[in-house]
């Protein structure tokens, strides 16, 4: 049997040294089997793949937004777009099922928005009355990890919105998952003449990190998923390059810088 705890300081001390760290992650025997789908055996990316992990930014926030609103259409448009349209591989590209998002941030929020692409539509039909749904994967989704902080690679952060707007949030730690309680709000539409769903989060600072400091990069990844059964569609900003479908592997994850405000 593994020593986990033995593992998990090796993954942290070689992860320390930038794509040293890489190299555990072949090894990583899949104790993260109580995860959902995405989990089997953690693999590392190719090393050409290493050496480019993307960069996603996001926009400083400075107009002031209510309480219990979200940023106007304009304020997003000026927000750097990130498209992906491949599957998990960076494979067998769907313009048809493109998603984009934006991201923007204030002291007190980050705020994400997906506008996905789809040629179907797979939804549940209940959820809990504040629409947090387990197992929503197992139906159209936009999905973002985040990993505020980057001193143990197997520490994370999952949320999940689905085109009906019912959602998940997930604390991942070391192979185990719990619910966050974030106090996550949502704003989702569908255009069904144009096939496109948009779906705006806002999560508390405050329960991504302790201390946010903008000069600080995370990590992140971006997915979706569509597909009610098999051959369902998997598809990753960094792809993880696995042999099958998996999203939890924290090697892949790109870099979140936090910029201030652009010209206007």
């Amino acid at each position: 049997m593994l020593n986990f705890g033995l593992l998990s300081k090796r993954v942290r001390n070689e992860f320390a040294g930038q794509r040293a760290g890489l190299a555990i992650f072949g090894f990583w025997v899949s104790f993260l089997a109580p995860l959902h789908y995405t989990i089997r055996v953690m693999h590392r990316p190719s090393i050409s793949q290493a050496g480019k992990l993307p960069i996603a930014c996001a926009l400083h926030l400075t107009e002031p937004i209510a309480p219990h609103g979200f940023p106007p259409e304009a304020i997003w448009d000026r927000a750097p777009a990130i498209r992906f349209a491949t599957d998990w591989r960076g494979l067998n590209t769907d313009r048809q099922r493109e998603t984009e998002v934006r991201l923007l941030w204030s002291a007190d929020t980050l705020f994400l928005r997906f506008v996905a692409r789809f040629r179907e539509l797979h939804v549940y039909a209940d959820a809990r009355p504040d629409g947090w749904r387990d197992e929503l994967w197992n139906r159209d989704v936009a999905e973002v990890f985040l990993q505020p902080d980057t001193a143990d690679p197997l520490v994370y952060k999952e949320f999940e919105v689905s085109p009906n707007g019912f959602w998940i949030d997930l604390n991942i730690s070391h192979g185990q998952k719990e619910e966050m309680k974030s106090g996550l709000r949502r704003q989702v539409t569908q255009d069904l003449p144009a096939k496109k769903w948009t779906a705006v989060l806002a999560i508390p600072m405050r329960m991504l990190t302790p201390a946010f400091d903008p000069k600080q990069r995370w990590r992140l990844n971006f997915y979706r998923v569509e597909g009610k059964q098999e051959p369902r569609f998997y598809s990753a900003w960094s792809p993880t390059m696995t042999p099958e479908p998996n999203f939890h592997v924290p090697a892949a994850f790109g870099a979140l810088e936090f910029q201030e405000n652009a010209q206007q």
